[in-house]
């Protein structure tokens, strides 16, 4: 359990993330196996599909982000990997199991399309707390001057070091907010840039790509990212 945050893994549900490297030019095809899988609709409660993403800036073209939703990590661990055995023009894959920390507060998946970003932090143990106190203060603010939306911040599991893992997904409405959220203007974005900069120096590494939304509800990305 994290002191930080108050999330008993063991408890909680967990989040998986698949990184699917599929034969080329066949992502589309890969996607559409994953959704219609009747692994999710046969697991008796035991998982469900979050969300499938494309690849628009920093990952290969035929590289999708998959996660998955399962009802407590021993489930996860012993059967996640199983989603994707058996399905056509796939070359490889991985997974990584993570924990909910400030969100999600449900697992009620993202259904609106845009420019989502994934972004993966590695914060000193000494430091974590503190970047968790920064991501929460600097978030309202960041979300109402660039009308985007903090999802979710996931903890990796099931890993020893000396560092914690997480990842945030960020949801903005395109990719031009992308940039507009990086140059402040107001006396407010500067200061939540000025938290997002003293999050950042917390960490020794952190790296991000953008993705659009496969399983959106109410619009299909058919632009020709790369």
């Amino acid at each position: 359990m994290s002191n930080a945050i108050g999330v008993d893994a063991a408890m909680s549900p967990i989040y998986v993330h698949h990184e699917v490297s599929c034969v080329p030019r066949h992502w589309s095809d890969v996607a559409e196996q994953v959704q219609n899988s009747s692994y999710f609709k046969n697991s008796d409660g035991h998982a469900s599909l979050y969300g499938i993403w494309r690849s628009q800036i920093g990952l290969p073209r035929d590289v999708l982000t998959v996660i998955s939703v399962w009802s407590d990590i021993k489930t996860a661990s012993l059967r996640s990997d199983n989603i994707l055995s058996g399905l056509k023009l796939i070359k490889s894959h991985t997974t990584k199991l993570l924990a909910p920390t400030l969100r999600p507060k449900t697992s009620e998946p993202p259904v609106k399309q845009g420019n989502y970003a994934f972004r993966w932090f590695e914060t000193p143990k000494d430091n974590y707390d503190k970047f968790l106190q920064l991501c929460e203060e600097a978030w309202p603010s960041f979300e109402s001057s660039f009308d985007s939306h903090e999802i979710e911040l996931w903890r990796q599991q099931q890993i020893e070091k000396n560092s914690v893992s997480t990842l945030l997904l960020t949801r903005r409405p395109d990719l031009s907010m992308w940039e507009r959220s990086k140059i402040p203007k107001t006396m407010e974005e500067k200061a939540t840039r000025e938290k997002l900069r003293r999050r950042y120096d917390l960490c020794d590494h952190t790296i991000v790509y953008t993705t659009t939304l496969i399983t959106a509800l109410n619009a299909k990305d058919t632009v020709s990212w790369n």
